[in-house]
């Protein structure tokens, strides 16, 4: 932007801090898989990465870095790269930046595919230990000589443990680790992890960024705080005259363009202009989280709520001082006389679904659904019980959606 402007106003204006196309509010959509040049050795200098430019759209697109800027934008980075997943992004990081023997950190309280990611990486010879990152002794006890990488998520899916963020970020800086943060269940608007001293930024862009169901995507920011050259991993041909876009050129090339993971330009368009909106929505949608956890918690028929903005949350005053608002996404234990299927099929405002971050309000069976392939024995390390059920709260007017539930309790 030409001066200081506020999240939202800047993120509304962003395609247009570059010249656009006949004057387009929005970045158009660039659907060529190819680009051509009138000059070779100009296109010999896109490719070495000399000359900004396109090579091809395995590569990325124009319409996606719009995208890659507004998210850049929001989460103070030095630069992103958008993929066609979250899970895309988040498997790119480990095939770019991980060697055989290399030993990776990660929060036990982890999203089920993640999970599910880093058990196949164990199975092709990495190491992780999963541990419980609301705690950084936790952390601390578990690094090696061999560990590279840290990874925890904002609030965990779906049982809303809060990391011990800015501790993390402290011992991740005294031991010269890289810090990967999944921001993705608090938005760049309820928190910016480059606060807490995070290198690398994810966001399934998905969820809340694009916020209305109808994209897939995800990104990886750089925040500028880790020294590549102190890398180990990094390859030569990576190693511009800037150092500071070692790793995110790296995740670039071996994460996106070798494995292949692109985010095709309609979809980036439809997150794009998702994201215009994220600062409105986030805030309807706590409101709302927050009035039904409060709801839920005083219901005879409800075990236990797990929100972190309840003071019976266990990291409440964590998420107090880290946080904008708590967040969009609750999950609830029912009384052990209640059947949760039947439960759910008595909800008549709110959507059986396997989504989050949608403007509708969803509703799910955790241990039977999206955690079930994980077996019994790993979900009880999580603490997930047979009757979670996981809400990730929409837009909806609040006295309908507290409705809602009332009418299925009752």
């Amino acid at each position: 932007m030409r001066r200081t402007c506020g999240f939202t106003t800047s993120i509304l204006h962003a395609d247009r801090d570059a010249p656009i196309e006949h004057g387009s509010l929005h970045k158009p959509l660039h659907l060529s898989v190819a680009y051509g040049y009138r000059d070779a050795r100009e296109l010999a200098a896109v490719f070495q990465g000399k000359t900004p430019g396109y090579a091809y759209g395995r590569q990325g697109n124009p319409t996606a870095a719009a995208l890659e800027q507004k998210v850049n934008q929001m989460e103070q980075g030095v630069a992103t790269v958008c993929f066609g997943t979250g899970m895309a992004a988040i498997g790119a990081v480990m095939l770019a930046l991980l060697r055989a023997g290399d030993h990776v950190v990660s929060s036990a309280f982890l999203f089920g595919n993640t999970n599910s990611l880093f058990n196949t990486l164990e199975a092709h010879g990495g190491a992780v230990s999963f541990v419980d990152a609301t705690d950084v002794a936790a952390v601390a006890a578990a690094l090696r000589p061999e560990t590279r990488l840290v990874f925890v998520e904002t609030i965990a899916n779906p049982r809303t443990q809060v990391a011990d963020l800015k501790r993390i970020g402290e011992l991740c800086a005294q031991r010269g680790l890289i810090y990967v943060v999944d921001n993705t269940m608090t938005s760049p608007y309820l928190f910016v992890p480059k606060s807490v001293g995070a290198h690398l930024v994810v966001n399934a862009l998905t969820k809340y960024i694009g916020g209305h169901g109808n994209a897939l995507g995800g990104s990886i920011t750089d925040t500028g705080v880790f020294d590549w050259t102190r890398y180990p991993n990094i390859l030569d041909s990576y190693k511009g005259a800037n150092a500071a876009l070692w790793g995110i050129t790296q995740i670039r090339k071996k994460g996106l363009r070798d494995w292949g993971g692109t985010l095709a330009a309609e979809q980036a368009h439809h997150l794009a202009v998702g994201a215009e909106t994220l600062a409105l929505r986030m805030e309807r949608a706590c409101a709302n989280a927050q009035a039904l956890a409060e709801y839920l918690a005083a219901q005879a028929r409800v075990r236990t709520v797990y929100y972190p903005g309840l003071a019976s949350h266990p990291q409440h005053v964590l998420a107090s001082a880290l946080f904008r608002a708590y967040g969009a996404l609750l999950s609830f234990e029912l009384d052990p006389g209640q059947d949760c299927f039947d439960f759910l099929n008595r909800l008549d405002v709110v959507v059986l679904s396997s989504n989050l971050g949608d403007n509708r309000t969803l509703a799910i069976p955790v241990a039977h659904t999206i955690f079930h392939e994980m077996g019994a024995a790993r979900r009880a390390t999580m603490g997930i019980a047979d009757s979670l059920i996981r809400i990730s709260v929409g837009i909806e007017d609040r006295d309908d959606l507290i409705g809602d539930f009332a009418q299925a309790l009752g």
